[in-house]
């Protein structure tokens, strides 16, 4: 029985005990002993109150582990503070940003208590900002493996600092691989080793919400949306200049908040895009957010520095047209669907836009993306690749 430890109903030396005459002895029953259930607690420093990928994958994995039992699941963030049950602690912390709801810990002591309370098999570290050579020291220390999880890179951190990306990127670069050095694997959905200084030992991988799916009943429209953090770093300033270059006045369509959206008004303003332009608030209903893509004449992630890009995977597997940066990795996932540009050619954004506004999707097409990635399959390869780093063999879902 692969994946099992066995025992038998007796210790040898209690049979002997009550059966001195070893040649009548019963043989012994084996019975299979289900080895316990890996326990891991992903710790997040970067988890907004509204959305964002890493919020995204770990409710993902919570809400798996709660559906399935196939692991103690703990989740540890900053926030007001406590254990707020099913799984969630929230330690002291202050507030960053209002537009997104970003935390910062008062302090690292409480996040190495926490870790010791628990005793997780796996420790995984969604950034490298919350004391993680301290905190892989306190893991160690309960015999947990820790992981680095990355979710960014210094090319996404960087661009999203002020002042010039070459003056952040070395910065950036060298502590990176201070706060890994003692991590036991890399979790990563890219090629890690320039950013962190190690290969990835886990593939990062991402599933969708099931609300994620054509959406037949909704008609497409005329206007181009994007749905994201208003960042710098996440290309909208191209976004605008492209749609400033467009012949047809078509609308363009933005949800969400971020900390240049007074920028962007601005730029839009003096680009002549005031009425061409709608700002809308993020969307946290996914069913909502399927119909919003869906409705979409197409959908652009122009970000050059996504790490993985959920939004053009979500975006495809609703029935939409997306357009994204050619470094977007889920670019690959979604190659039917979507249509690339290469990083900083605003014309060629436009001329990407151009072409799939005129293009039909591919809405069967786009249900076999859906039914092919859900989230269970994901973090079930996930937890067996986890619990061979640990060493631990992976339990059966309860």
């Amino acid at each position: 029985m692969t994946g099992h430890a066995f025992g038998t109903t007796d210790t040898p030396a209690g049979a002997a005990r009550r059966r001195p005459d070893r040649r009548r002895r019963a043989p012994a029953i084996l019975r299979a002993v289900a080895p316990p259930r890996l326990r891991v607690a992903d710790v997040a420093l970067f988890y907004g109150e509204r959305g964002g990928g890493i919020r995204t994958y770990i409710d993902a994995k919570a809400a798996w582990a709660r559906a399935t039992g196939a692991i103690e699941h703990h989740v540890i963030v900053p926030g007001l503070g406590g254990s707020l049950g099913g799984g969630r602690h929230e330690l002291p912390s202050l507030r960053l940003a209002a537009t997104n709801g970003y935390r910062v810990p008062t302090g690292v002591s409480a996040l190495r208590a926490t870790l010791r309370a628990l005793r997780p098999d796996v420790v995984a570290l969604h950034d490298p900002f919350w004391g993680p050579v301290g905190v892989a020291r306190t893991a160690h220390e309960i015999d947990a493996a820790v992981v680095a999880v990355h979710h960014g890179s210094i090319a996404l951190d960087a661009a999203g600092l002020p002042g010039p990306d070459r003056l952040w990127r070395p910065l950036l670069r060298s502590w990176m691989h201070h706060a890994y050095r003692d991590v036991d694997g890399v979790v990563s959905a890219v090629d890690p080793l320039a950013d962190c200084g190690r290969p990835a030992a886990v593939a990062l991988r991402f599933g969708l919400d099931p609300a994620f799916v054509p959406q037949p009943g909704v008609p497409r429209g005329d206007h181009v949306l994007y749905v994201g953090r208003l960042g710098r770093e996440k290309g909208v300033v191209e976004l605008l200049h492209a749609t400033a270059r467009s012949r047809e006045p078509w609308r363009l369509r933005l949800i969400g908040r971020g900390p240049i959206e007074l920028r962007l008004r601005r730029l839009a303003e003096s680009l002549g895009l005031g009425d061409r332009v709608e700002w809308l608030p993020y969307i946290a209903d996914r069913a909502e957010l399927a119909r919003a893509y869906a409705a979409a004449r197409v959908v652009v992630m122009p970000g050059a520095h996504e790490t993985f890009g959920l939004v053009g995977f979500e975006a495809a597997a609703s029935g939409a047209s997306v357009v994204t940066c050619s470094t977007a990795p889920s670019a690959a996932f979604v190659r039917e669907h979507v249509r690339t540009y290469e990083p900083g050619d605003v014309d060629g954004l436009l001329a990407a836009i151009e072409a799939q506004r005129l293009a039909e999707p591919d809405r069967l097409a786009a249900a076999a993306l859906a039914a092919r990635s859900t989230w269970a399959a994901a973090f079930e390869a996930e937890t067996e690749q986890l619990a061979r780093l640990a060493g631990r063999p992976p339990a059966a879902p309860v």
